[in-house]
């Protein structure tokens, strides 16, 4: 008997060793049952210290005997796949602003996605894990674009909160798609926050917003990107927010975006921020202290070398703990496994998107259709739409007709067939009309000494033409990032290191509209450019204006197609337009009430052209504006609804804008903001109804700086409905009660 136990619990033993021999431990991180949190928790506390440094900069080496892949973060895609070989591009970010179609944002940013992942499983097929081809894309910019001599300013959805907000929610949305799983791409909310010039200064600056302003102007857009949207990354900025790198700032990035909003996704500095921290905004002393710095106050990945090279020396002086670096690995590791990067390709969906879907035939629709769009007619005495019956020549002059980079704005990809603005309206002026196109002058800086006046051979052409059309503007090599590009052109009048410090146009270009309008003939002025533009009152003068931003591959035929009358305008200004830069505030003053005020909110001039304008061949009439009732408390909801014509003779569309006023308040308040817009396509002399839905506690709080809460006041509230900021063709007051 005890032969056979013996004999038993041996051969049991042997069993158990020979089981575990042919089972091997599954790790958990690769255990595709377990949630990804689980996954990930594992997948960290496998690495080596040095492991985990490796893995937080934007180029983050493989680790091999982990299965985990060379990735780099770093990826662009602010109106299109950028900088990763043929893709659609769409307008600038300030175009599609203009448009004032959330719908259509959403396409926009589907498409982009679409092509964002086909690019990216190719490049892993080829095996290219290089910069430009993950799945982690540093758009949208959501910063409010506070003064137009910003340079930056075009890649942004304009001088308004709640339309950066409402525009950047769907960009956000069609990037990250709704996979109950799996994420599509990873949005990142930039530059975070209050940021928005001077460029030359951003490493260095310290903005001292006020609190009101802070949670008015600076951080609404973003809180509806990370809490209604659930971007999954945030990027922070180069400047100091009360005196800390906005890219290691406890107020932002621990109080205000993780605790108050909850966010769960990871932070990425700007490029080079952390090395700010020590040697320019000059916080602390040592690139160890500075790291250290940034990983402790929550910026878990650093664009830039100072955490792979500087962390274990930090760890080592005890300037931080492991565990806090841990956490840093897990939110970027956790990210990667959402993307899929850590699953079979068959089980996640968006990788089967083929390559063959990029820059198809559908997109370059779409590009079109979205040019169209931000197409934003600001003047027009009667002779728009050109009539080709009545005219048989048109001379076309101008730097920007023939400027490729002038659709693109900055942050593109390669468009496979651009259409230029002068190829356009050869495609739709047709064999009858005489066609002649000169360049005249050059965008900013004059060509040679006789380059201040047109020819006599020019003149002569616009002369003998029925219309002129002076394709000018700027374009993205003008205005925008600061970069050693930029600064090569401090010298240029109107110009320093990527901002403008003048909103005229150029006066080589002025100085050529005067002379063709001594012509006699009519003109038109097509302006592209990211940003308002003054004419020093040239535009009294002027037959037409048509603001065309940086329109996207498509350009040249949307430009045509409004210049003809085949695509009736319904752009708006998503910018105020001043008359002179006279007119603005100090550049470097945060204070939106500063001077004469920034932006439609709070300037008190008379604007050249408002926030919100735009012209259309047709006109539109309001009426019967209703609301549920007159007195609401703070947890109602306002229904507005308003009849909207079109009186005129043509088909087309308007977009119907709701703004509140404050009329009395014991505290200062802006002038008016939009809470609510529509874009409404009608045809000849249809009518319909348009309904707009208000949150009182939301839709006319303000930020109560000693309660540090936002609140509403009540008292008397005014409604307005119309067509721009300006434009109000109906209005009714509401009270809120306590």
């Amino acid at each position: 008997m005890k032969f056979n136990v013996l004999f038993l619990f041996v051969s049991l033993s042997l069993l158990s060793i020979y089981s575990n021999a042919q089972e091997p431990t599954i790790e958990k991180y690769t255990n595709l049952s377990l949630d990804f949190e689980t996954r990930a928790t594992d997948l960290v506390a496998q690495m080596t210290l040095e492991e985990k440094i490796s893995q937080l900069g934007a180029g983050a080496p493989a680790i091999p005997r982990l299965n985990i892949q060379e990735y780099h973060w770093w990826n662009e895609c602010l109106h299109g796949v950028a900088r990763a070989g043929i893709a659609t591009v769409f307008p600038q970010a300030i175009g599609m602003a203009a448009s004032f179609d959330t719908a259509t944002m959403r396409e926009v940013a589907n498409v982009i996605s679409d092509e964002a992942r086909a690019k990216h499983h190719e490049a892993q097929r080829n095996k290219n894990y290089k910069i430009y081809t993950g799945l982690t894309f540093w758009s949208p910019n959501v910063n409010i674009f506070r003064d137009p001599r910003w340079g930056r300013g075009h890649e942004t959805y304009g001088e308004d909160p709640y339309l950066t907000g409402q525009m950047g929610m769907q960009f956000v949305k069609g990037l990250q798609g709704n996979d109950s799983k799996y994420l599509k791409l990873v949005s990142t909310a930039k530059h975070f926050a209050v940021h928005n010039g001077p460029e030359p200064n951003r490493h260095s600056f310290n903005v001292l917003p006020s609190k009101r302003d802070l949670w008015e102007t600076y951080l609404p857009a973003f809180e509806d990107l990370i809490v209604d949207a659930k971007a999954y990354s945030v990027m922070g900025a180069y400047n100091r927010v009360d005196g800390e790198s906005a890219s290691a700032s406890w107020m932002l990035l621990n109080d205000i975006l993780r605790k108050q909003w909850g966010f769960e996704g990871y932070v990425v500095s700007d490029c080079g921020a952390i090395n700010d921290i020590y040697k320019n905004h000059k916080i602390v002393d040592t690139q160890e202290q500075a790291a250290a710095l940034g990983i402790r106050r929550g910026c878990d990945l650093n664009c830039g070398s100072v955490y792979q090279r500087a962390l274990k020396t930090a760890v080592s002086q005890g300037l931080i703990g492991i565990k806090e670096i841990d956490l840093s690995v897990y939110r970027l590791m956790l990210a990667r496994m959402k993307l899929g990067m850590f699953d079979p390709i068959e089980l996640v969906p968006y990788a089967q998107i083929p390559f063959e879907l990029n820059n198809r035939k559908a997109h370059d629709d779409l590009a079109l259709k979205m040019a169209h769009k931000s197409m934003t007619l600001l003047k027009n005495e009667g002779i728009l739409p050109l009539n080709k019956n009545l005219i048989k020549k048109i001379a076309v002059i101008g730097p920007n007709a023939d400027n490729i980079n002038a659709l693109k704005g900055n942050y593109y990809g390669t468009p496979s067939n651009p259409v230029s603005i002068i190829n356009g309206i050869k495609a739709k002026s047709g064999p009858e009309i005489e066609l002649v196109y000169h360049k005249g002058v050059s965008l900013v800086t004059h060509q040679n000494k006789d380059s201040l006046v047109l020819s006599k051979r020019i003149l002569k052409d616009i002369e003998s033409a029925d219309v002129a059309i002076f394709v000018g503007g700027l374009d993205a090599t003008w205005e925008g990032e600061e970069s050693n590009e930029m600064r090569s052109k401090n010298g240029v009048e109107g110009f320093f290191g990527g901002d403008r410090t003048k909103i005229e146009l150029p006066e080589v270009q002025l100085n050529a509209l005067k002379a063709m309008n001594k012509t006699g003939t009519p003109v038109v002025f097509v302006l592209l450019a990211g940003s308002a533009v003054s004419f020093n009152g040239l535009e009294q003068e002027l037959e037409g204006i048509l603001a065309a931003w940086y329109p996207g591959q498509r350009g040249g035929d949307a430009v045509a197609d409004v210049l003809f009358g085949n695509y009736n305008p319904a752009g708006r200004l998503p910018v105020t337009f001043y008359s002179s830069t006279n007119e603005l505030p100090n550049f470097e003053d945060y204070n939106m009430r500063a001077g004469n005020g920034f932006t439609y909110r709070y300037y008190n001039g008379n604007a050249m052209y408002p926030f919100g304008y735009g012209m259309s061949y047709t006109k539109f009439k309001y009426s019967d504006l209703a609301i549920n009732k007159k007195v609401f408390n703070n947890s109602d909801e306002v229904f507005v609804t308003v009849n909207v014509k079109n009186s005129g003779e043509l088909d087309g569309e308007e977009v119907v804008q709701l703004y509140v006023k404050d009329v009395e308040s014991t505290t200062w308040m802006p002038h008016k903001q939009l809470r609510g817009f529509k874009r409404v396509s009608l045809k000849k002399g249809e009518k319909k109804m348009v309904e707009f839905k208000l949150n009182v506690r939301k839709d006319l709080r303000y930020y109560d700086a000693i309660k540090q809460t936002y609140a509403v006041e009540p008292g008397d509230f005014e409604i307005q409905i119309g067509g721009s900021s300006k434009n109000i063709q109906l209005k009714k007051i509401i009270s809120i009660e306590n």
